[in-house]
């Protein structure tokens, strides 16, 4: 069952399910900022050093990092789904 937010102005069940989706979104925003801060905070000196390696990476080598990381997060939400 739906309810709607401003049930007062006559919203839809869609207004919700889209307040529901930025909060979500929000939320998956920010525990990856945690996630991404945990190796810098514990380990300064190697994050330095990974950091100053990746600059000696190829743009195809990097496009092809990020392609296989995006790859690998559709499939894992797509199993938790």
């Amino acid at each position: 069952m739906c309810v709607p937010i401003m049930s007062l102005v006559g919203e839809h069940c869609a207004l919700q399910s889209e307040v529901f989706m930025w909060e979500e979104l929000g939320r998956a925003f920010c525990l990856m900022l945690v996630l991404e801060g945990i190796i810098p905070f514990l380990y300064p000196a190697r994050w330095r050093r990974l950091v100053a390696s990746l600059a000696e990476v190829t743009d195809k080598q990097l496009r092809s990092m990020g392609l296989v990381s995006m790859a690998i997060g559709v499939g894992l939400l797509y199993l938790i789904n």
